[in-house]
């Protein structure tokens, strides 16, 4: 009958074999190149479509407000990094305005050391995911990276206590909440001072209010319902000229 195989018994290494293995790998780590940064786009798709179509209003709407600006960029979902040589420190705001950087220089992630700033103006639409992370980890994060204006949205009403929220910096750089007021027309509004404009809640939607012009931006949704319109006002007049 064959003898069962004997274990094998690992060989301790003396002294002198120790050190020549350790000076080994150190001289292959030195070696080594450094490993590049990648600074990757780390997209999440938004929760439901509210908080999606809640996201694109408030984007679309600041964006044709700035349009004649080459100054402000606006941006949603875009991955965002604020510390050089660490990859790991990012967030991506649901929408943010930066006042100063190229609105049309071409950008995959936003590298705040290269843009020379971090964000003026951030709104972060609350889901069930996220936001809890927004109440506490977000608010602390945008207050230490010295996020003038932050703002939450609750499209839907079940995750924040008011469905609106607006906290700007102090003299001494910590939040303290934007005061919000209810209008006769029932609309809850609050002032963005680095916008300019008034975030309002109409109907539970959110809405941005020009003070200077006296009238509600236009989302893309009041867009498409303009040009449809126009489209059956064309479409009447054409019929009328027909039946003459």
């Amino acid at each position: 009958m064959p003898s069962a195989p004997q274990p094998l018994r690992a060989r301790k290494l003396r002294r002198a074999e120790a050190s020549s293995s350790v000076a080994q790998f150190a001289k292959r780590t030195a070696d080594a190149p450094a490993r590049a940064l990648e600074y990757p786009d780390r997209g999440v798709e938004a929760m439901t479509p509210e908080h999606w179509n809640a996201e694109v209003d408030c984007t679309q709407s600041l964006r044709s407000h700035y349009a004649h600006r080459d100054d402000v960029y606006v941006g949603s979902e875009l991955t965002m990094y604020w510390l050089e040589g660490d990859e790991e420190r990012w967030v991506q705001p649901d929408v943010f305005a930066a006042f100063g950087p190229s609105r049309d220089q071409q950008r995959t992630v936003w590298k705040s050391w290269e843009e020379g700033k971090f964000a003026d103006f951030v709104l972060e639409v609350a889901s069930r995911g996220t936001h809890r992370r927004d109440l506490v980890e977000k608010h602390a994060l945008y207050e230490s990276l010295g996020v003038t204006e932050y703002w939450q949205h609750d499209p839907t009403g079940k995750y924040l206590p008011p469905r609106l929220l607006g906290h700007r910096l102090n003299p001494a750089g910590a939040y303290v909440p934007v005061p919000l007021e209810t209008r006769p027309d029932g609309t809850r509004r609050g002032e963005s001072t680095v916008l300019s404009l008034h975030l309002c809640l109409d109907a539970g939607r959110l809405r941005l209010y020009d003070p200077a012009t006296g009238k509600f931006l236009l989302t893309n949704q009041d867009k498409d319902r303009i040009i449809e319109d126009r489209e059956r006002m064309i479409q009447e007049l054409q019929r009328r000229l027909a039946d003459r």
